[in-house]
């Protein structure tokens, strides 16, 4: 076997390896911000069918998952937790060819028909988050 051919069919499973490791870690990421939105939801109702509105929650959970975790529980972060797990309330309809930032950007969308076409075509065509 030429050098080279080893050199090339070596990057090639390199490639490979790390595309799924940066794909896998994007679906655990994705479920894990799911569920918290789940206990954000599940903690803000209490029981009740709706929330109610006005408390501080998220700037002191922002700031207390800040301070124990570090980066990544901005208020705005913590929100769209929320409305991943709101808009997508079966962790199984999330998609896993697409990342936390494609759902941030998406769910930036003000209604739930915008919301799946969005992800849908997000999915069909591959396209980045940009």
């Amino acid at each position: 076997m030429p050098y080279k051919l080893l050199i090339t069919q070596i990057g090639i499973l390199l490639q490979s390896g790390r595309q799924q490791a940066s794909q896998t870690v994007n679906t655990i990421l994705v479920q894990t911000y799911w569920r918290i939105g789940q206990h954000i939801v599940e903690f803000e109702q209490k029981g009740k069918e709706r929330a109610e509105y006005g408390s501080q929650l998220f700037e002191r959970l922002s700031k207390d998952l800040t301070d124990a975790y570090g980066k990544g529980f901005s208020r705005s972060n913590l929100l769209y937790m929320r409305k991943l797990y709101q808009c997508f309330p079966i962790s199984e309809t999330l998609s896993h060819l697409l990342t936390w930032s494609h759902y941030y950007e998406i769910l930036k969308a003000d209604n739930s028909l915008e919301i799946s076409f969005y992800t849908k075509q997000c999915e069909l065509e591959r396209w980045s988050v940009r």
